[in-house]
C-alpha cells in the first residue's frame, strides 16, 4: 500500500521533472503516513462555490484497471490505484495542500466521511495521506523499493 502512494508521488515528480522529497512515517498504532512536497491534489471550487477534488481515493484509476497492462510496482504487484488504498483501509485521512488552500478529507474503507474541510496551510504544498489498514504486508520498505521510485527522494522515520 505505501508503495501505491509512493508511485503517485512518482508520477507526479517524473511528470514535472523534478526531485520530489517524500517522508513515510510509521505510527506506533501501525498507521503509515506519506507525506509528499507536490502540488498537492488537484482541488477547485466547483460553479456552487463548493469545494471539490480529483476523487482518486473514492474512484478506480482507470489506467489500471487490466492487471495485465498496468504498470508494476516493485514488489511485483500491479498497480491498482489510491482508491484500493483507501478501500482496504479501516481509516484514510488524505490532506493536500495547494497555493491556493489546504484541505482534509476521511474515508473508511473507501468511503468518505464527510465532504472536504479546509485546514491550516504549511509552508509548501503537497499530500498527506495517512492509513491505516488490518492488512498486514512487509513491515518497511526495502532499499530495492527506495531506489524504484528514480524521481523520488525517500526518507522513512
Amino acid at each position: 500500500m505505501i508503495l501505491e502512494v509512493l508511485a503517485y508521488a512518482q508520477d507526479e515528480a517524473a511528470s514535472l521533472g523534478t526531485t520530489g522529497q517524500v517522508v513515510v512515517i510509521h505510527h506506533p498504532d501501525g498507521g503509515v503516513s506519506v507525506d509528499d512536497d507536490g502540488r498537492g491534489t488537484d482541488t477547485r471550487t466547483d460553479d456552487t462555490g463548493r469545494v471539490i477534488r480529483k476523487p482518486v481515493m473514492a474512484t478506480a484509476d482507470v489506467r489500471f484497471t487490466d492487471p495485465d497492462f498496468a504498470p508494476v510496482l516493485p514488489d511485483g504487484l500491479p498497480r491498482r490505484g489510491m482508491s484500493s488504498v483507501a478501500a482496504v483501509s479501516e481509516v484514510l485521512v488524505h490532506t493536500n495542500h495547494r497555493v491556493d488552500g489546504s484541505w482534509s478529507q476521511t474515508y473508511r474503507y473507501g468511503i468518505p466521511d464527510h465532504d472536504l474541510h479546509a485546514v491550516s496551510p504549511r509552508a509548501h504544498s503537497g499530500t498527506i495521506v495517512t492509513f491505516h489498514s488490518d492488512i498486514t504486508g512487509p513491515s518497511g520498505l526495502t532499499p530495492q523499493d527506495l531506489r524504484a521510485f528514480p524521481n523520488l527522494l525517500i526518507r522513512v522515520h
